[in-house]
């Protein structure tokens, strides 16, 4: 019975351990179906997405949506920590409870006092009132104490490499909403790039963002919880910006000519690539859209912004290839706007609003000639 305890203590300390290792310090994405950080994130993020789904107010919602990436790293943290020193006092009753109490009145030790020695030694506080009494109880102490001061290093090492991810991510989804407008999208983005001497600026723009899809896939893969984060606006995130960064490189594909549908080309595969993988780290698959993001209409007036442009000729054969491409990351994009509560924007804006960068909690800027944009987006 005490070799099966052991054993079951053991079990414990060494899952948990590999789910740090894989979590915090392997960099790169873990397909295995079972890992406990995955099991914790879904049995917890659903009930908080259902809470959230049950609120009118979308600023009430969006704030309560946001504590959950933070809010969720410490329980996970301390789902480890509780397991860890739940693991090592398992060991330590089947070694036969050798722990000798100070000022004790008798009494053997039990479970309860095994628990409060790894306690005390997993967070090294040294009290001394507990002390082990057999080498092989101090091999035990020791070794926890070690993975104890090991673990909170870790963990501290480890919110400023995320949040200087997060911060990164932020730069670029910031930078988008005067490039795309609030929230982001295609056809804003378009006419805001093909005023004279812009459309270089456009494909500047794109290989910019072909670097931050990069960035992106990199650092969600290796820390998922990363998804989670929330952006500063309630009409902005990671997951709208990518859908009209995908939608534009998209359109140019079908109907751009030169290099600048070479690198919309480059920038749709990398931001492609990040959005299938994302979905699969997260389990989440793809599912077909509801609605139609683009409609005819409104796919004839990009068409013809871009041959203004002298972007495109529009043969309306290249409209195929345009589906074609949709349907490559559509689904994808459907698939994790409903399961992390993302809405993402269509194609075109269907009612106008003022940028984030135009508004403050006292209202919008007053609309003089040096702030306001005319109908092709120029200030």
């Amino acid at each position: 019975m005490a070799a099966l305890e052991g054993l079951a203590g053991l079990g414990i300390i060494a899952i948990i351990l590999w789910d740090v290792f894989e979590t915090i310090i392997l960099p790169r994405r873990v397909t295995r179906k079972f890992r406990l950080a995955r099991l914790f994130y879904r049995s917890t993020w659903q009930p908080w997405r259902f809470v959230a789904g049950r609120m009118r107010s979308v600023n009430r919602r969006e704030s309560f949506l946001s504590f959950f990436g933070p809010l969720s790293l410490l329980f996970l943290f301390g789902v480890w920590a509780i397991g860890l020193v739940l693991g090592f006092a398992i060991v330590h009753q089947a070694i036969g409870s050798a722990i000798e109490i100070q000022n004790a009145t008798g009494s053997p030790a039990g479970f309860w006092t095994d628990l409060y020695m790894s306690g005390t030694t997993f967070f090294t506080l040294g009290l001394g009132d507990v002390t082990p009494t057999t080498a092989l109880a101090r091999v035990v102490t020791v070794f926890e104490a070690g993975i104890g001061f090991g673990f909170l290093a870790l963990a501290i090492s480890y919110l400023p490499v995320l949040y200087g991810s997060f911060s990164r991510r932020e730069v670029n989804i910031s930078l988008l909403d005067a490039r795309a407008g609030s929230p982001p999208t295609a056809a804003e983005l378009l006419k805001r790039h093909t005023q004279p001497h812009s459309v270089e600026a456009l494909q500047e723009f794109l290989h910019e963002w072909e670097a931050w899809a990069a960035e992106l896939m990199e650092s969600h893969l290796s820390y998922p919880v990363l998804c989670y984060f929330r952006s500063q606006h309630n009409n902005q995130s990671w997951l709208a910006s990518m859908a009209a960064i995908l939608d534009v490189s998209a359109l140019l594909i079908a109907y751009g000519k030169g290099s600048l549908r070479w690198q919309a080309q480059l920038t749709f595969a990398i931001s492609r690539h990040a959005i299938a993988d994302l979905s699969q780290v997260i389990n989440c698959p793809p599912i077909a859209t509801r609605k139609d993001r683009l409609p005819a209409l409104e796919l004839e007036k990009l068409r013809r912004l871009l041959v203004d442009a002298n972007i495109s000729d529009c043969c309306r054969e290249d409209d195929q290839k345009l589906g074609k491409l949709r349907q490559m990351y559509e689904p994808y994009i459907a698939g994790l706007s409903a399961r992390l509560l993302m809405p993402v924007a269509a194609w075109t804006s269907e009612t106008k609003r003022a940028d984030n960068w135009k508004t403050t909690a006292w209202g919008i800027i007053s609309g003089d000639e040096g702030s306001e944009r005319d109908e092709r987006g120029r200030f």
